[in-house]
């Protein structure tokens, strides 16, 4: 793997980390841990995307972030 590999499956991890402690009762959605976790992984995932070049996960992942702020 390299270093765009490591960013996008970071900010993979964290939303799927988000939604799995939302799951089990760990967090609330409404919370900020959960906020941040989502905004930070999509902003991850997005940077990944831009360094491919890959404009349909740039587009899901810019949404995410801005839904999350």
């Amino acid at each position: 793997m390299n270093i765009i590999d490591w960013i996008g499956a970071s900010g993979v991890f964290l939303i799927l980390l988000a939604f799995f402690l939302n799951l089990i009762e760990q967090i609330d959605s409404k919370g900020l841990p959960y906020l941040l976790l989502n905004l930070i992984g999509a902003l991850l995932a997005c940077a990944a995307s831009v360094m491919l070049d890959y404009w349909p996960f740039i587009i899901l992942e810019a949404a995410w972030s801005l839904v999350s702020v």
